[in-house]
């Protein structure tokens, strides 16, 4: 079946099998290597995107569910070829090592910040509990968020 969505303000039409996964759509057919396959199970948060603006996990959403809806990689934060603010920050503070959990770690950044501009550590630590990270041990991560909110 044919779908219709917007990947990062661009439209989009692919053809779909009805047990596809939004993941496997997103690195095979359109190629955006940012969503990682990590679990498979929604667990890891290396696959996380934002649909019409709310974090989800690609890798246990079904393909022919996102039909009409606004998907946003860390690609799609990209403007003009400029980083968004958190994917410089998270640079510039040293805020990811091996980088396989840094783009679902930046789109759940990017989740919280767009509806709680000023958030607390706690909420910031919250709001990342979804994406593993085995390299990092999230303080640079955290850092980097408050300097942005600061």
């Amino acid at each position: 079946m044919k779908i219709n969505f917007t990947l990062n303000g661009c439209a989009v039409k692919v053809d779909v099998g009805p047990t596809d996964t939004l993941t496997d759509v997103l690195r095979q057919k359109l190629g955006i290597l940012s969503v990682k396959k990590g679990c498979e199970t929604g667990d890891c948060g290396a696959c996380a995107v934002l649909v019409d603006g709310k974090l989800i996990n690609s890798c246990i959403t079904l393909a022919p569910t996102i039909v009409n809806k606004d998907i946003i990689t860390a690609e799609g934060l990209m403007i003009n070829g400029e980083m968004d603010i958190i994917q410089k920050r998270i640079a510039e503070l040293h805020g990811t090592q091996c980088g396989f959990c840094t783009p679902g770690m930046i789109i759940a950044i990017k989740a919280l910040l767009s509806c709680n501009p000023h958030p607390s550590e706690s909420e910031i630590r919250r709001a990342i509990s979804g994406n593993l990270c085995r390299c990092t041990g999230y303080q640079k991560i955290v850092e980097a968020v408050q300097s942005i909110t600061e």
